[in-house]
């Protein structure tokens, strides 16, 4: 049986960042075998990463980067259990070399992007190394891309929110139009860009429910419908960005605001991604 020192065993926790007790038993099953004892305890991270898979993932960090050129950004929530692991140092810098790399590759997709290499294993496998470490469930829950002439990103001070907007044009002034929209997005919500741009099922819905409030007022059958387009027609004006009412500027919507600053400059697609919704 090997001798294992102290010395032994912290080199193993700086190369894995498990906890000093676990990377000690590993190297004792490992016999002092330092790739034997990270296989061990990747497996020990996927036996937890089992075990935990039903429990509830809500808290998290969400980051969104961009492209040194500004025409790709990429936006990702990494899931915990607890705020306090959302708070923890090697969490939060996994997420942000995850992003890192999503950038270096431009990856489309989420499979793509859980097939990047970080450190000399895939995302995934990050990932699972990460519960081990760390001793929660994680989970790599969205990913989503915009590639555009120009991308503009916000992420919140909180971590919770974060938002990616692309833009048809560039330039100083639009940077800056582009992340103050980019902020209305974190903070308002928009469905879509227009009402075009709104699925047919949240119209329905929307419609559907219009009806039901109006029928619930004791409003006659015959008005429903007519009640619901109206609702409808508040619903666009709130939810799709351009109708909605600029945040810095109540007396313009984003659409006149951005015919302000260009009058050619246009949305051409967003995500906002924001724990617990």
């Amino acid at each position: 049986m090997a001798n294992i020192s102290a010395a032994d065993v912290y080199k193993l926790r700086d190369m894995t960042g498990v906890g000093v007790m676990d990377c000690k038993k590993a190297l004792v099953e490992a016999d002092g075998d330092f790739e034997a004892a990270k296989d061990i305890l990747r497996k020990k991270g996927q036996k937890l990463a089992d075990k935990r898979a039903e429990r509830e993932a809500n808290e998290g960090i969400v980051v969104a980067k961009i492209s040194d050129d500004s025409s790709y950004g990429a936006v990702m929530m990494l899931n915990c259990e607890t705020d306090f692991v959302a708070k923890n140092e090697d969490f939060i810098a996994s997420a942000n070399k995850f992003v890192d790399a999503a950038i270096e590759a431009r990856a489309k997709s989420m499979d793509e992007f859980l097939a990047l290499q970080v450190e000399g294993r895939t995302i995934a496998d990050n990932v699972t190394d990460l519960v081990g470490k760390i001793g929660e469930k994680i989970t790599l829950s969205k990913y989503e891309v915009v590639e555009a002439e120009n991308v503009v990103f916000y992420n919140h001070h909180s971590n919770r929110i974060s938002a990616l907007v692309g833009l048809n044009k560039s330039g100083e002034a639009i940077n800056v139009a582009g992340k103050d929209v980019a902020m209305q997005i974190a903070a308002m919500a928009p469905v879509a860009i227009d009402k075009d741009d709104v699925a047919p099922e949240i119209i329905e819905k929307e419609l559907e429910v219009g009806r039901d409030q109006a029928r619930e007022e004791g409003k006659p059958e015959e008005m429903l419908d007519k009640i619901a387009q109206g609702k409808l027609g508040k619903f666009f004006k709130e939810k799709t960005l351009l109708s909605q009412a600029y945040i810095k500027d109540n007396s313009m919507n984003i659409a006149q605001y951005l015919k302000s600053v260009d009058a050619d400059l246009k949305v051409t697609k967003f995500y906002r991604l924001a724990l617990g919704e």
